[in-house]
């Protein structure tokens, strides 16, 4: 009974600071400085905090009692919620941007491809270049990149190539991760609000010639189809179930390493396709507009709470000033070259250009926040195209440079 109480305790404790962070998360970010707010990124300012209190703070006795903010138990349910974050956001956008991402196959897929190409090949050898030249070993280099660009198949790959060759280097790669990731997600959440007021971009103009030019026909079936239920739950979680399906297939790269897409990466894959046929046989499988904008907020918050948590916690325990210096220039070298290809060599629009920003630097929070920019979901179409291959550069490349530089 003690043993269960003391469960029960620690869950509701997890229970009260995940709606805490979210509803002091969501305050701080509608605070607007010269027109630039941190969005629902607020909540992931706030998670860092309250990691960072755990990590001071991990218990406490009053009276006979000890309240512990931070275990093994506590840690695996944030772990939880950022899975189910992720599952819900990316599947979300994924049907958002699938009944258009088949259908507007043109020059610019091609321009969105070698975005993720350059920015992940930035980041790389911005990591060599650094570990060789400064001293830094491959472990924690490719911790703060995969950090610097939020991806966690990367670190998930980094780990197990680092685990091979000793537990310490995995536990370099885990610090890396969590200095890196403060200013991976808020530079380019705030990137890309401010570089349309730098450029003195009309957003409601850019919106409606934006919309415009990706206009694309859809053929509506008029065969009556089955429909489960109105809310459109089915088929978003049978979607998620595929996509975790799909992301667990595992695909050798050598001997002793494997690539897989991984639950972000399998349910956007999962998302795009169902959003485009619409329908399993003479079963619905569309789901409503507000469904999935819910999801998506809903989504992106647990995400952001799931992550951020930990990762204040890694922020504290590894903290040097020189990582977190190499942590920025990890997201900010990439991301501006990026911007600076896309803007003058593939001559996209600027939703375009930071919509395939956000999906080279595999970033969930600044596609979030670009929509809202936007004031438009369709951003989404140019970060699914850029996401896939960025993911698997990052994945096949991180497990290589642990592995090499090792």
């Amino acid at each position: 009974m003690a043993y269960l109480g003391s469960v029960t305790g620690s869950l509701l404790s997890t229970l009260f600071f995940i709606f805490a962070i979210a509803a002091i998360g969501y305050l701080i970010g509608a605070i607007k400085i010269k027109g630039i707010s941190l969005g629902t990124a607020g909540v992931l300012l706030v998670a860092l905090l309250v990691g960072v209190l755990f990590s001071n703070v991990p218990s406490f006795t009053v009276g006979s009692k000890t309240i512990t903010f931070w275990s093994d138990s506590v840690k695996s349910l944030f772990g939880i919620v950022s899975n189910i974050g992720t599952a819900m956001f990316v599947t979300a956008v994924g049907l958002i941007a699938g009944p258009k991402f088949f259908r507007s196959f043109n020059k610019k897929m091609l321009a969105y491809l070698l975005m993720g190409l350059t920015v992940i090949t930035t980041g790389v050898l911005l990591n060599v270049i650094i570990c060789v030249a400064g001293g830094m070993d491959f472990a924690m280099g490719t911790g703060l990149l995969t950090g610097a660009l939020t991806s966690t198949p990367g670190l998930s790959a980094a780990k197990e190539a680092a685990t091979a060759v000793g537990e310490n280097f995995a536990d370099e790669v885990t610090a890396g991760y969590g200095i890196g990731y403060l200013y991976g997600v808020l530079g380019v959440v705030l990137f890309v609000q401010i570089m349309p007021k730098i450029l003195k971009i009309d957003i409601a103009k850019e919106r409606e010639s934006f919309i415009a030019a990706g206009a694309v026909s859809i053929e509506k079936t008029e065969k009556k189809l089955f429909k489960i239920d109105g809310f459109g739950f089915f088929p978003f979680c049978f979607t998620v179930v595929a996509g975790i399906v799909i992301g667990s297939i595992k695909i050798p790269i050598s001997s002793s390493s494997y690539f897989s897409f991984g639950s972000s990466g399998g349910t956007l894959i999962a998302g795009l396709i169902v959003g485009h046929f619409g329908r399993f046989g003479k079963m619905d499988m569309e789901v409503p507009k507000t469904t999935l904008n819910f999801f998506r907020e809903l989504g992106l918050v647990l995400f952001l709470i799931g992550a951020g948590v930990p990762g204040g916690v890694n922020f504290v325990k590894h903290f040097n000033w020189l990582y977190l210096v190499y942590g920025v220039i990890f997201t900010t070298v990439p991301m501006v070259v990026g911007f600076l290809l896309a803007k003058y060599v593939f001559k996209l629009s600027i939703f375009n250009n930071l919509g395939s920003i956000t999906g080279g630097m595999t970033s969930t929070p600044a596609l979030g926040s670009l929509i809202s920019v936007a004031g438009t979901d369709e951003v989404a179409s140019a970060y699914a195209a850029t996401y896939p291959v960025a993911l698997v550069l990052i994945v096949v490349s991180s497990n290589l440079m642990v592995t090499l530089g090792l």
